[in-house]
């Protein structure tokens, strides 16, 4: 068996937020040491509360407790076709909870957003996105493949991640950076998303789930060998040790997989 991804479990989202904070801020220092940046991609659903949760809380004022948001980077890791404005988005789903939020004494990272002029087409969305990411990861090289510093995502209760379904087509893209989707299966049906290779090329992996509501997904992409074949089972088995779940106890009852004690 190879090398697996590590869990944690926390017994309330609070004290989850503190240990996501401290890794949310080695993975920012560990970007700023490679190329004075931190290019990260995030989901929505729940994850944005949380995320605003472990950044901003004071510091404890010590250098290595900083958040610096003026070297920060944010794509996203999946969007939905609609205006930014719109209660599906995103995008505004992390403005509300997290980026209105920001201290005016702090930066306000510099954050990528869907161009709405193609909501209409997905396909030209998708096209126009990678182009974001090409013009921020391959500037100036040719790379095969964009490397975030950390992805962090969400895990739905079916197992998707991003806007990556279980037995969907789009699991097996692997040339594209961003690719479309006309018919998610969980509303609304037009998207953009990441590709499975991006997001297992990642430098860190962060799954955030909490509350018994996932509890039995999570038994099923640890402990069975089906699991392995859901989207995030399959994010688990391409990233391997770099991937890390900070979760709750109610949404790891009854999972077997072994829990780590600290970061």
């Amino acid at each position: 068996m190879g090398k697996q991804p590590n869990l944690y479990a926390f017994n309330d989202v609070s004290a989850l937020a503190r240990t996501l904070r401290k890794y949310l801020i080695q993975c920012q220092n560990a970007g700023f040491e490679r190329h004075n940046l931190f290019k990260v991609a995030v989901s929505g659903g729940s994850l944005p509360s949380t995320l605003a949760e472990a950044l901003l809380k004071p510091d404890d004022g010590g250098s290595n407790d900083a958040i610096d948001f003026a070297k920060w980077e944010i794509f996203f890791a999946d969007e939905r076709a609609v205006a930014l404005d719109h209660a599906d988005s995103n995008y505004k789903l992390l403005k509300d909870e997290l980026l209105d939020k920001i201290p005016t004494e702090m930066d306000q990272p510099k954050v990528h957003p869907i161009d709405v002029k193609y909501l209409d087409n997905v396909h030209e969305m998708a096209d126009q996105y990678q182009e974001a990411l090409m013009q921020s990861f391959a500037a100036k090289d040719s790379v095969k493949l964009p490397i975030f510093d950390l992805l962090l995502l969400g895990c739905g209760p079916d197992g998707h991640t991003c806007s990556l379904f279980p037995n969907h087509e789009l699991l097996r893209e692997s040339d594209a950076w961003v690719a479309p989707i006309e018919d998610s299966p969980k509303s609304p049906a037009k998207r953009i998303t990441l590709s499975l290779p991006v997001v297992t090329h990642g430098t860190k992996i962060a799954f955030v789930a909490t509350g018994a509501g996932k509890k039995d997904i999570l038994k099923q992409i640890f402990d069975t060998e089906e699991g392995r074949s859901l989207p995030c089972g399959l994010v688990n088995e391409g990233g391997a040790e770099k991937v890390s779940w900070f979760t709750d106890d109610g949404a790891v009852d009854g999972v077997g997989f072994p829990r780590r004690g600290s970061l």
